[in-house]
């Protein structure tokens, strides 16, 4: 079953449970968020890449410009591990981390998760690649990724036991969208994937596809 197949799978459940008021709330902010043109001032393919510099689950600094040194770089956001889409991203991503390594490339997650959280999302999932921690979503803003989750929204994801705060930190509601990049050795996007509506997720065979046209 495929990434998209997983997620519509659980979007069924999440329909038929969920009541229909929050469920058009939840539409409707997202409609919004698309409708802002929010996407358009993401980087672009042939675009340099603005580099990072991030602390990892471990505590460990991993950059951009260092990754690239090795080969070509597959960067996913993902808002945390609170996140059912996130999850099922991130562990199908794990399946193909093999792949993709065998390519050249390395993989990397980016969220805006404090690093005890990323932490905790990395061993739930059993990644084997770096999550790496951007707090306060700072370089995801620099690329124009970032959106704060609306206050009408906070209510409903406390009563779904969503407490951001507690993963990004104290008064931080700025969430990344969803985003995959695949950067070239020369540190050019070659492929950038990027979606208003968080249920939407890049499939890794796409990502394979890039890499193997590099």
């Amino acid at each position: 079953m495929s990434l998209i197949e997983k997620i519509d799978e659980y979007k069924k459940v999440f329909k038929e449970k969920a009541p229909k008021n929050i469920q058009e709330l939840m539409q409707q902010t997202t409609q919004a968020l698309a409708d802002s043109g929010i996407t358009l001032k993401a980087p672009k393919e042939s675009e340099t890449m603005p580099l990072f510099s991030l602390p990892n689950h471990k505590g460990e600094t991993v950059s951009l410009a260092d990754l690239l040194e090795d080969g070509p770089v597959v960067i996913t956001f993902y808002r945390g591990g609170w996140c059912p889409y996130c999850n099922f991203e991130l562990r199908e991503y794990q399946s193909s981390l093999e792949e993709i390594k065998s390519l050249g490339a390395t993989l990397v997650a980016i969220t805006p998760e404090l690093p005890d959280a990323s932490l905790s999302t990395s061993e739930k999932n059993e990644l084997a690649f770096d999550v790496l921690s951007d707090v306060n979503a700072e370089y995801a803003k620099s690329l124009g990724l970032v959106f704060s989750l609306p206050d009408a929204l906070k209510p409903i994801y406390l009563s779904f036991g969503i407490d951001v705060e507690s993963h990004n930190g104290e008064g931080q509601f700025d969430l990344p969208l969803a985003a995959t990049f695949v950067i070239a050795k020369d540190g050019s996007v070659a492929s950038a994937f990027v979606d208003a509506d968080y249920t939407a997720r890049q499939e890794p065979s796409e990502v394979i596809k890039t890499l193997k046209a590099l």
